[in-house]
Formats: C-alpha cells, structure tokens, sequence
C-alpha cells in the first residue's frame, strides 16, 4: 500500500517502503513510474530481504504523485530530500537512465546522499546538444503539443521504442505524462554545461557505474567519462538488456554496494 509525503512545494509524492536498515532509493529516468516498472519493484522486494531499507517512487506528474504546474528539477529535488529524511537522513541513490543525472545533482547540491549506483547514464559529450533538446521539448509543452514533446524527447532512442509506445493502450497515459521529463531534460543539459569533473568535484561518496551485458557502445562513453571525473568510482557490467537490469543479480549488486558505504562510514 502506497504511503506519501509532502515536499517543501507541497508536493504529495507516493512512494513504496520495503525492509530496515541503510537505506536505497531508486530514481527513475523518464517514463517509468511503480505501476509499469516490475523490474524496480523485484529488486527491491529481493533487498528488503537481505537487510536493507527500499524506497520505490512515482516521480511527480507520474502514477500517484500527481502534481500539476511546471514539474521543474527543483520540485523534483525536493522530492528526493522529502524521501531521503523519509528514509532516516540519509540515502544511497540508485539512478535508472536520466534518474542518474537527478541523481548526481542531488548530490552536488548537498543532499545527505551517501552513496550513488548510475544504471546505464545517457550522457553526452560537452555542449553536445542537450541544452537545445530539452528547450525544444518544453517548448512544445508549453504550446500544448503533448504527443510532438513525447517525440521530440524520444528522438534519439530506438525508434521501435516510440513505436511500441504508440501501440500500448496506455499511449494517451505516456503523453499526458511528458510534462514530468522537465527535469530530466534539465539534469542532462546541466552534465553537458560543463566538463564533468567541474561539475562533480563536490562528490565525495562512493560512486559505482553499471551497464547491462547486452547494451548501447555510446553508453560505454559515459561511464568512462564519469569514472575519469570522480575519485575512486569505478564501472562494471551486470546482467541486463535493453537499458533494463535483471532483477536478482542487480539486488545482489545493490545489496553489496550499500553494505560497503555502511561499512565505510563506521571505518
């Protein structure tokens, strides 16, 4: 059963709370929200089991966190502190897609975030582009062309996504919820407004970097570009495809990942 919390916006974010202990929090990319996302759910049953706390949520403007207005990182932020206190004050971050950038950013910005898992972050070069994308995209919110801003935002993925969102009978759903991808599109213009080792200088905390066994050269890029720019982090490969992990190894990764920021800390 769904619980909730308000942010400093008087946002109402719902949310799923598994297990005791140090805490996860998954940070989707654009699209997912706990109603379409099995996988996340899986992997976070499997941790609750082993120890450790698990916060799933609906990102605002998705699922149940309804929220209306322009759904900006910044209210996305508050969300993140609102369930990182939720949580118990502090907060490894498991970011899925453009849920990475979200997620470096909180940290960057101070949020007590203790530890950072990236799933496959989808980052361009410097000035690559993002900047004019996402303006694109909002502008098309703005004009009201909901369906042009889904596709605008989707423009660089594999076109049998878009595809195969058209022909689900929640279409109607997926469009009316672009206007949540605003502070994805700003996060991944943000990696772009700088070299990443400027940007992330201020983090501190273990970072680890995962890519799925079966997926995207470009992506290999990325988690190079990061490790180069963050002491100490590090990437590896882990069963997963299409830009989608497979539950039961990824929790066991997860699980080994907070157990060591858990045991750092007392160190």
């Amino acid at each position: 059963m769904s619980e909730y919390v308000t942010t400093t916006f008087g946002d109402r974010v719902a949310y799923d709370r598994r297990g005791t202990g140090r805490a996860l929090i998954f940070v989707a990319g654009a699209g997912p929200y706990r109603a379409i996302d099995p996988w996340t759910t899986e992997t976070a049953e499997l941790m609750a089991e082993t120890g450790v706390q698990t916060i799933v949520y609906d990102r605002l403007g998705r699922g149940e966190s309804v929220a209306d207005g322009r759904l900006d990182l910044d209210r996305d932020l508050a969300a993140l502190a609102a369930l990182i206190e939720v949580a118990g004050g502090s907060a490894v971050l498991c970011g899925h897609s453009s849920g990475c950038s979200i997620s470096l950013i909180a940290a960057a910005r101070g949020l007590a975030v203790t530890g950072l898992v990236l799933w496959e972050p989808p980052f361009g070069s410097l000035d690559g582009g993002a900047r004019e994308w996402a303006d694109e995209v909002e502008r098309r919110i703005d004009a009201g062309d909901l369906e042009g801003a889904l596709e605008h935002y989707m423009k660089d993925m594999p076109p049998e996504w878009l595809e195969g969102a058209r022909q689900s009978p929640d279409y109607p759903l997926y469009v009316s919820q672009v206007v949540s991808y605003l502070a994805d599109g700003e996060s991944l213009a943000w990696v772009e407004s700088a070299p990443l080792d400027e940007l992330l200088r201020d983090i501190r905390v273990p970072v680890e970097v995962l890519l799925g066994q079966e997926t995207f050269p470009e992506l290999f890029d990325s988690a190079e570009a990061i490790v180069a720019a963050v002491p100490g982090a590090r990437w590896r490969q882990v069963p997963g495809a299409d830009h989608s992990w497979e539950p039961a190894p990824m929790a066991h990764e997860l699980t080994g990942f907070v157990t060591a920021v858990a045991a750092r800390s007392v160190s």
